[in-house]
């Protein structure tokens, strides 16, 4: 029994199909990322497994139980940070392990709390508020509050795509460190098949909408831990990049849609520039056609 399973799971919205018969199997401690376009339904899927939505059809397991409902069973580190900018980086991540261990003393909870602002690099940071933060130390603050939840799965939701080129390389080594220290299950969706690839253990693309679904799995058979300069020479990670993109290009091809739509034309006829200026002057608005009339008009010769 997979660790996190999805069977025959699709969802529609307003009779729209955006994802359809999604079959999924993650293991315990296994890192997956979700690769397809942007639009293709890569939230929709990770809000089903967090239970923020439920499926139109199938089923979505947990550790053999089904997901109903949102919980702290699941860390959820979201694109646009979703930190409470009245609070402090500390006080954003006690929040959380509050809800989740109400019991535990004040001085277990700092300590806790400290632990995870460590290993994120952020403790000269910890008394200062979000607007006081780069966006990566944003970033990295979601994902301490998700993993002080000690969480069975933590699922990241684009989480790099809005930070600029170096700081998400920076973002990348810190959230592949941090996953080798920890172990912990990871899905992770994203619009970068090569950061999906230096990440994870295995690339599961997903086709293009409407009606997306997921397609075979790729494994990454790149040995831990993988170095940023050298992982671009090697043949495996240029082989399973091609086969990644092919895939993803095949399946938007074959999503072609063809819409047909009437084209009302405006009732203007454009304006003769070969008359002379002069012969015009006294009009001030374009002709319509519904406005031209045959005349006769007669000369005495």
């Amino acid at each position: 029994m997979a660790y996190l399973e999805l069977k025959n799971v699709s969802k529609s919205f307003g009779g729209v199909p955006v994802l359809k018969d999604i079959n999924l199997a993650v293991e315990k401690g296994e890192f997956v990322a979700i690769v397809g376009f942007s639009g293709a339904g890569k939230t929709t899927l990770i809000s089903l497994i967090a239970g923020l939505l439920q499926p139109d059809a199938g089923t979505v397991k947990l550790n053999d139980l089904e997901i109903t409902e949102p919980g702290p069973d699941r860390g959820i580190v979201f694109q646009n940070y979703s930190l409470l900018p009245w609070l402090s980086v500390f006080e954003n991540i006690l929040l959380a392990v509050d809800q989740v261990n109400p019991n535990w003393s004040a001085a277990k909870k700092a300590e806790h709390v400290g632990k995870y602002i460590a290993m994120v690099n952020l403790t000269p940071a910890r008394d200062k508020r979000p607007h006081e933060l780069s966006g990566g130390m944003r970033q990295r603050v979601s994902v301490a509050r998700a993993l002080a939840m000690n969480p069975q799965i933590l699922l990241l939701d684009e989480p790099l795509s809005a930070l600029d080129a170096l700081t998400r390389a920076t973002l990348q080594d810190e959230v592949s460190r941090i996953w080798s220290d920890d172990k912990k299950t990871v899905l992770m969706i994203t619009n970068d098949p090569d950061e999906g690839i230096y990440l994870a253990d295995r690339i599961v693309p997903l086709t293009a909408g409407p009606g997306a679904t997921l397609g075979p799995s790729f494994p990454v058979e790149i040995p831990r831990a993988r170095d940023r300069k050298t992982i671009n020479h090697d043949p495996h990670f240029k082989q399973l990049r091609r086969d990644v993109i092919s895939f993803m290009l095949d399946s938007k091809q074959h999503r072609h849609t063809t819409i047909k739509k009437k084209l009302v034309l405006p009732d203007i006829e454009p304006e003769d520039l070969n008359i002379p200026r002069t012969m015009t002057a006294w009009r001030k608005t374009p002709i319509r056609r519904h406005e031209i009339k045959a005349e006769t008009v007669e000369v005495d010769a």
